[in-house]
């Protein structure tokens, strides 16, 4: 993945306003340390800091057409770009490697219908010099993150920016781009382009559990994963998704290790590898998902590296968190700490690049409130929305905890197919259901459940297939959240606390914690402009969730809060 930063249509001296726009790029240089690339056509101009993964040789940004009339630039990866390249209508001449560049001649062919071509997780920036016109566009989930702003003072300007950081002093108007949809300047409007068939929370699927398929989308989702040219891992915290995400790709590349990768056919697995899969994790000192990572490595003969870390150099952290992350959400900042940490010991190794088990929860209704789904169409409208919205929570925390180091994270389990698969199965077999032994993610457990063949490899260990899911914020050390906690009843007195109705209209803080970091916040972006792209997780209410989002304070939970 990598940052990028564009001005459409300046309205004044673009060559003057260069030196501004490279000060503006720089401030996500975090996000790509190997490159920075700047081209000024018209009055626009696009800048991209590179984080090199594939084709890093010559895959420098902004890419740029023959006839330069085209003007690229990519914020993550294209993973079927090999068949894309394949299948192009017109001969075109590739100056590079780069799974990206692809979207360039497709642009010609397809104009803005390309993107609902592309099968991978992107944000892009291409500009039309003849035309003078942009198009931008978001992956289907979101799992990359974009912004786009206005100035008042400059009507017809556009910026875009993969962080809020590049826009909040330029514009006084910031929207999450929204994804799955295609910008397009010709007509002013930002068009929705993904349309699969579960999008529509009414229709309630009743396809059976096939957990043949199901198996076999996830493989073949971590499989094109592995595409690279750079060390790669796992994030391995030991429970179920990441457990799951770190056994196919352990087999995975002992195959590769074995066969090697084809020089034909769309195999788009990287030919450089490490001899063997690396995993990683992190807590506090004996934390639970320390021990069950410990037990996964063990058993898929991982190299793993374990690291501690206490709870005050968490604290000291959550500042810089904040910046990186761009919100303010109690359940976002929670876990984005500790992978935080994680990513910046990661990219010490390094490791570019890691696999992690993000979406899981949201498809299968995983989270241990889903326990409380009044019925199977509450429950399915609830996976369908928490899906919807991952961009604002779990992408969102993925994508900047580990690009705050460069360090980027795939994410399996939001593939295109497998999603197309995993969201159109009947809800009442992913419904937990404890009275009939049924924990939350049953049929993907299932799934990968290997106990009715003594022949078979297991895929992990029993104790971890059938782990009680463990919020990542709760399984690196209950003692985290509760610091957290503690010193905001510290931080923040009663006198403060009353005040917050009156200091803030959008999102009034309900607990101390949630008033600590919104302070922290706006020490970081006081423009008001910055709260519109923030989105709270609020816990379910009307299904009994207490307001505290830990999995912890679910009674279901085996360690349920007491208070």
């Amino acid at each position: 993945m990598c940052g990028i930063f564009a001005c459409y249509n300046y309205q004044g001296d673009v060559d003057t306003f260069r030196q501004r726009a490279l000060y503006l790029s720089k401030k996500i240089r975090h996000r790509g340390p190997d490159w920075s690339g700047c081209v000024i056509a018209n009055k626009t101009i696009l800048c991209h800091e590179r984080l090199a993964i594939v084709g890093i040789d010559t895959g420098a940004q902004p890419l740029v057409s023959d006839d330069e009339n085209l003007v690229l630039c990519v914020n993550g990866e294209i993973y079927n770009h090999k068949a894309l390249r394949a299948n192009l209508k017109e001969k075109y001449e590739f100056k590079t490697h780069s799974d990206c560049e692809v979207i360039i001649p497709m642009y010609s062919e397809l104009d803005t219908g390309l993107a609902n071509k592309l099968d991978g997780m992107f944000s892009f920036v291409l500009y039309d010099k003849k035309r003078n016109r942009v198009i931008a566009a978001r992956d289907p989930i979101g799992i990359t993150t974009l912004y786009y702003g206005w100035d008042s003072k400059m009507p017809g300007t556009v910026y875009f920016s993969s962080e809020l950081k590049s826009l909040n002093e330029e514009c006084d108007k910031i929207l999450a781009f929204p994804p799955g949809h295609v910008y397009d300047s010709e007509t002013g409007e930002t068009v929705r382009y993904f349309n699969p068939s579960w999008w529509d929370e009414e229709r309630v699927p009743t396809n059976p559990a096939d957990l043949k398929l199901l198996r076999e989308s996830l493989e073949t989702a971590v499989r094109k994963r592995l595409m690279a040219e750079v060390p790669y891992g796992v994030l391995l915290s030991g429970g179920l998704d990441s457990s799951l995400i770190a056994a196919i790709a352990a087999r995975e590349t002992e195959k590769i290790a074995q066969t090697g990768v084809p020089e034909d056919g769309f195999d788009e697995r990287g030919p450089t590898l490490w001899p063997r899969l690396h995993s990683f994790s992190i807590g506090l000192p004996g934390a639970p998902d320390l021990i069950a990572a410990r037990e996964v490595a063990k058993h898929l003969k991982t190299i793993h590296h374990e690291y501690t870390f206490t709870v005050q150099e968490a604290l000291d952290a959550v500042s810089d968190v904040i910046y990186h992350l761009e919100t303010y959400d109690v359940t976002t900042i929670r876990a984005s700490t500790p992978m935080y940490l994680l990513s910046r010991k990661i990219k010490a190794t390094g490791v570019k690049m890691v696999l992690s088990g993000e979406g899981a929860d949201e498809v299968f209704g995983g989270y241990l409130y889903f326990h409380y789904a009044p019925d199977n169409t509450s429950f399915h409208h609830e996976t369908v929305t928490r899906v919807k919205n991952l961009h604002t929570s779990d992408c969102l925390r993925a994508n900047k905890s580990t690009m705050a180091w460069g360090l980027e994270a795939r994410v399996p389990f939001l593939d295109k197919q497998f999603l197309e698969v995993a969201m159109n199965i009947d809800p009442q077999f992913k419904r937990p259901n404890k009275k009939e032994g049924r924990m939350e993610k049953y049929i993907v457990r299932k799934a990968f459940d290997t106990s009715d063949d003594p022949s078979a490899k297991p895929y992990l260990p029993d104790s971890v297939l059938w782990r009680q899911k463990e919020q990542f914020s709760d399984g690196v050390g209950y003692n985290w959240i509760d610091s957290l906690k503690q010193v905001a009843e510290t931080k923040v007195t009663d006198e403060e606390f009353a005040t917050a109705a009156s200091r803030w209209t959008k999102d009034v803080p309900t607990t101390k914690e949630a008033f600590m970091y919104r302070v922290m916040f706006e020490d970081w972006y006081p423009q008001e402009a910055c709260t519109a792209s923030v989105v709270r997780w609020i816990p379910k209410a009307e299904w009994g969730c207490p307001e505290d989002p830990s999995g912890r304070a679910q009674g279901v939970h085996e360690a349920a809060l007491s208070d």
